[in-house]
């Protein structure tokens, strides 16, 4: 009995051994950031060094050498804990999924043919911008090489092939291709959650799937292309903001399952060592929270791309109109907002009482011809998923043959339209919530459909509710430019302040954002859903995903008009000439309240005007020592700001304010504690990049309730003095301060010789450090 006994022990204890390895062998996906000097001679490469003392071969997807130091591998928790003992690593974190920040704009912007900044840079001629993105569709017009000279000899990048993807996809204008896709693979073979890349509707190649790729690319950088139009809409010549400039395409993200960190940190790697001058990312955290920058993989790529001269432009993300929305924080980045154009595609809802609501829409279909339909609103039942319609929630009896309100959000708002449609109605009116306000977007509907703001949707609803035979129509009446007022903040807009070091404002600046017409994949119809088989050359698509390669294309034009300026001077230039008033020439306002209360919050320096960016008179630039010493004002120690900067930093003994950094803005924070007299004092350094010999004089609109001072009283340049510094003093009485509802007062600092005025927002603010 005795000899049992003890086998049952023995296998139980077997089993109890496999179940505890099984738990702690849970394979995921971790980036190392490793001190590359730690190296032991032995090894010929650092590959070499990582799987033999951290990883098998198998088990590591990327190795990093240009931007960060360091591999990423799939590895147990148990085999992570291990690894981070090791003295040679210096940061571990898992890899995270990021999402997309979802023809007129040049003009709008202030660039024309033959003259300006256009013409200065040949039209950004031989500049290589690098879009990271979904891919792209290499027939399209917009990618043409016709005419182009030969390929940049500094180019070293690839064409990477694939499924439906040849080395002949590109050419003298689509210079390189690459994708990334091993992290992806990594997660879905854990088990990650919408992650497994769906090969009946994916590429495993650069070719753009989803379209938004192709989209941004072309708004960067496309070619002249004629007789462009969504099904009719937006027609006339469509071209990006950079015409002449060569595309180097980096596919990160994946249909329907986003972008993970581990290959967007290769594709970084990758585009630096190819010899890119600009790196487009539409890409952010989709949780709405920033990670400090030594954890957030896209801050860390940027800075060693930074570090090494090229410009690195992001979206600031869509999730306003909310304060400390905006992502992409790093002030090394160029972190852009979106705003409206001058062109508009009305669509007017009509009740059967007269009234008329303004909305807009994409709607390409056979038209209502002013024929009224019954209107009914299925959220009157008080049940959620029906207001919103979502999938299945709508009953056929209910809406057939009546043109229904369903609600925003939850679901795509194409996807409404199709839920409606499939449940037999005739229309739909997209009615606005109160966290979207007026801010509109159009959509390429599959059935007649119109969206119109919030205040229009009570009074759509309310209508409903009056009458037992409420109808309606909707007149699409197609393209309208030469709107008033634009540009308008767009709703949707990520807005300051900056949730992580509110000393930095952002976003830096807004570009044209909303309905942007730009070219389109073949792979899926202008709404993206599996069951719109329409097929166009262009889409018209609306986010800061649309306004982040407008700055893209810019900072291509202002590099190849003044090649030996650094991504701080480019961005600086945008900056300080960035309009703050609308084509009415008055106050911009906001999209989703519709009043003129936009601050530079919402806005940052203003919105991009590249006819003044050519010729900015002063810019201030940073150098990668100066970012070092913010990192080290910010309270991060040695080891961690070598995890963002890969080499040992010098922090000065006394710690300096993160204020002080040589930015384009300045942030005054008091704490909220400040009851009485209080100041600060700030340091900025500009470089004269106009005529030589010029002299400065401060203009000040000093916020409401706040004291500005500026030493000395005048900036005098010459040929031999560049550079000059002064001091800026803002000082508060706590008693008197009255800050407004976004929680600031604004002002601004002008510079100017009679030509140019060089301006930076001041914004002072109440904040406990965070």
């Amino acid at each position: 009995m005795a000899p049992l006994l003890f086998f049952f022990f023995l296998l139980c204890n077997f089993i109890a051994q496999i179940e505890s390895q099984t738990a702690d062998q849970t394979v995921r996906t971790f980036i190392f950031r490793v001190d590359s000097h730690s190296k032991p001679s032995i090894f010929p490469t650092h590959y070499h060094w990582y799987t033999s003392e951290f990883a098998d071969p198998p088990q590591i997807l990327h190795v990093y050498d240009t931007v960060f130091h360091g591999f990423s591998a799939t590895l147990s928790s148990d085999h992570v804990a291990s690894i981070s003992q090791h003295p040679s690593v210096l940061a571990v974190f898992e890899d995270r999924r990021r999402q997309l920040h979802t023809t007129r704009s040049p003009q709008f912007l202030g660039l024309r043919n033959q003259r300006g900044l256009w013409s200065e840079s040949d039209y950004g001629s031989d500049v290589i911008v690098g879009v990271f993105d979904t891919g792209i569709w290499p027939e399209r017009r917009s990618f043409s090489d016709k005419n182009l000279g030969p390929i940049p000899r500094r180019w070293k990048g690839v064409c990477e092939t694939g499924v439906k993807f040849l080395a002949t996809n590109c050419n003298k204008k689509l210079i390189g291709a690459r994708f990334f896709i091993k992290g992806h693979e990594a997660a879905a073979n854990a088990g990650g959650p919408m992650v497994a890349i769906n090969g009946s509707v994916e590429f495993r190649s650069p070719r753009d799937a989803d379209g938004h790729g192709t989209h941004t690319a072309s708004t960067a950088a496309g070619r002249y292309a004629f007789q462009a139009s969504m099904s009719g809409y937006a027609s006339g010549i469509a071209k990006g903001v950079a015409p002449k400039s060569r595309l180097a395409v980096y596919k990160v993200c994946w249909k329907d399952s986003g972008c993970f960190d581990s290959d967007i940190l290769a594709a970084f790697d990758a585009a630096v060592n190819d010899g890119v001058d600009v790196i487009s990312i539409s890409i952010g955290g989709g949780d709405g929270i920033s990670s400090p920058y030594y954890l957030d993989p896209i801050a860390i790529g940027s800075y060693g791309a930074v570090s090494r001269g090229v410009f690195v432009s992001s979206s600031a993300g869509n999730d306003g109109p909310n304060g400390m929305s905006v992502t992409n924080l790093a002030p090394w980045l160029t972190t852009v907002g979106a705003g409206t154009i001058d062109r508009n595609f009305p669509a007017v809802v009509v009740l059967g009482d007269g009234r008329r609501l303004s909305g807009v829409s994409l709607y390409a279909g056979a038209p209502l011809k002013g024929k009224m339909y019954p209107l009914v609103y299925p959220g009157k039942s008080g049940m959620l998923s029906a207001s919103l319609c979502m999938e299945n929630s709508l009953d056929p009896r209910l809406v057939r043959g009546k043109i229904v309100i369903c609600d925003r959000g939850n679901n795509p708002r194409v996807a409404k339209g199709m839920v409606v449609k499939k449940a037999g109605g005739v229309g739909m009116i997209l009615a606005n919530g109160i966290s979207n306000g007026e801010g509109l977007v159009g959509d390429a509907h599959l059935l007649p459909a119109a969206a119109i703001g919030a205040d229009e949707g009570d009074a759509v609803k309310a209508y409903v509710s009056s009458t037992k035979t409420a109808s309606a129509t909707i007149d699409f009446q197609g393209t309208v430019i030469g709107i008033k007022p634009a540009p308008v903040v767009a709703s949707f807009s990520g807005r300051g302040p900056n949730g992580l070091n509110p000393e930095i404002l952002k976003p830096d600046l807004i570009a044209p954002g909303v309905n942007i017409l730009a070219a389109w994949t073949d792979a899926v119809g202008p709404t993206g859903l599996e069951s719109d088989t329409r097929k166009t050359e262009f889409n018209i698509l609306s986010g800061t995903s649309m306004a982040c390669p407008h700055v893209s294309g810019a900072a291509a034009l202002l590099k190849s008009a003044h090649p030996d300026w650094s991504p701080a001077a480019i961005r600086s230039a945008m900056m300080t000439t960035a309009g703050i008033t609308n084509n009415q020439n008055k106050t911009m306002t906001d999209e989703a309240t519709g009043t003129p209360s936009t601050t530079p919050y919402d806005l940052g320096a203003g919105h991009l005007n590249l006819d003044r960016a050519m010729d900015p008179g002063l810019v201030y630039d940073i150098t990668g020592d100066d970012y070092v010493r913010f990192l080290c004002s910010v309270g991060y120690g040695p080891r961690v700001i070598q995890v963002i900067t890969r080499s040992p930093p010098n922090c000065p003994a006394k710690r300096t304010s993160p204020g002080n950094l040589n930015y384009p803005s300045i942030a005054a924070l008091f704490p909220t504690s400040t009851a009485g007299l209080s100041s600060k004092t700030f340091i900025r350094t500009v470089t004269n990049v106009g005529q030589p010999n010029a002299v400065y004089r401060p203009i000040i609109e000093a916020p409401k309730g706040v004291k500005v001072t500026v030493k000395p009283s005048k900036l005098v340049f010459t040929e031999a003095v560049n550079k000059r510094s002064y001091l800026v003093t803002v000082a508060v009485d706590g008693k008197n301060l009255v800050l407004g509802e976004s929680g600031g007062v604004f002002g601004s600092l002008y510079w100017s010789d009679g030509r140019h005025a060089v301006r930076s927002p001041i914004v002072v603010t109440q904040m406990d450090p965070l």
